[in-house]
């Protein structure tokens, strides 16, 4: 099973759409549709494979990648049955959502740690503190913070490259919000891109580079790019901590662990049988696929209440509509969901 592929946006768009189809004549009423975050899109792509093959050309299910912000703005017009999503749903899309009659159902299914990356010969930056990143990255240091000796004294006078998430992207708003203190408030003078392919290959190719991208793009290439260990004030571990399985579940690679999602359309998995059927093939594959696509999986417990939660059809999300940094896979399932 080719379970890594590499992942191809189209150079004039934004969004990318995969039809993995197998079967004839089936209506758009008889087909899963999902679209939203490209972070997610690898998992959900890896888990239709699977779920196609089990059911040998019965359904249909097209993926699109319009990022998460795109893809809640489909979802709340009823055009999809499942957003990938690499962020909570904000409190703005809840009430569009709630005024179009959308009732969701939300669903943790891995963790991420966005890992803050560099050339791998550069041999100053063995670490960074979320202050450092934030004088980096914030509105201010446009056109102002240029240099590394800006950054940490005693690092050389050279000029350095950023690359990121485009502004679309669920993980630019969290980086941004975790980092600034302000979703989607960054510098603009970066390489920003929605493909995290361009953005790996912007930092390999540049010995300057930082950049940030998701864990599970950092590990296929983890030969080609040194991730920083990243320090914060409010953690208690005091030192840097690197991303790893490990240090997000401790829950002290802080506050750059997320978890991602799926939220489902209540009304289609009420009414749509084959929605239904994927989203539990989803939740019962979801941690050998993860991991073998080098996603943080949930621990076995968190499966299980996803799973009694989309069996019970417990709409809502248990966020607020708020970005929660740091939090723990216990929170995620500690209170029930409200819209």
């Amino acid at each position: 099973m080719e379970m890594e592929k590499s992942l191809l946006l189209a150079a004039s768009s934004l969004i990318l759409v995969v039809s993995l189809t197998t079967g004839a004549s089936l209506s758009q009423e008889s087909m899963i549709r999902i679209d939203g975050s490209s972070t997610v899109y690898p998992l959900t792509e890896a888990v239709t494979e699977e779920f196609l093959k089990e059911n040998k050309g019965r359904i249909k299910v097209t993926i699109g990648i319009s990022g998460t912000g795109g893809g809640f703005k489909k979802f709340i017009r009823g055009e999809i049955d499942i957003q990938d999503a690499s962020r909570p749903i904000l409190h703005e899309e809840m009430e569009a959502a709630r005024s179009a009659g959308i009732e969701f159902i939300e669903i943790p299914i891995v963790f991420d740690a966005i890992t803050v990356v560099a050339h791998p010969k550069n041999t100053w930056v063995d670490s960074l503190t979320v202050d450092e990143l934030k004088r980096i990255w914030e509105p201010a240091a446009q056109g102002k913070v240029l240099y590394w000796d800006q950054i940490r004294t005693g690092w050389p006078h050279r000029k350095f490259s950023l690359f990121g998430p485009g502004a679309d992207s669920g993980t630019f708003d969290y980086f941004t919000e975790a980092v600034v203190g302000k979703s989607k408030s960054s510098r603009g003078d970066y390489t920003g891109s929605e493909d995290d392919n361009v953005l790996i290959q912007g930092v390999e190719g540049n010995l300057d580079a930082l950049g940030f991208i998701p864990y599970a793009y950092y590990r296929p290439h983890r030969s080609r790019l040194k991730a920083i260990p990243i320090a914060w004030e409010k953690n208690r571990v005091r030192e840097p901590v690197a991303p790893s399985l490990q240090n997000v579940l401790d829950g002290i690679y802080n506050p750059l662990a997320r978890p991602l999602f799926i939220y489902v359309n209540k009304k289609s998995a009420a009414e749509k049988p084959e929605v239904r059927k994927f989203v539990q093939f989803y939740l019962e594959n979801a941690d050998i696929l993860a991991r073998q696509l080098r996603f943080l999986p949930l621990p076995d417990e968190a499966y299980l209440k996803a799973f009694q939660r989309f069996e019970e059809m417990k709409a809502g999300t248990t966020f607020a509509g708020n970005f929660q940094v740091g939090v723990t896979v216990g929170e995620m399932f500690e209170s029930e969901p409200k819209n």
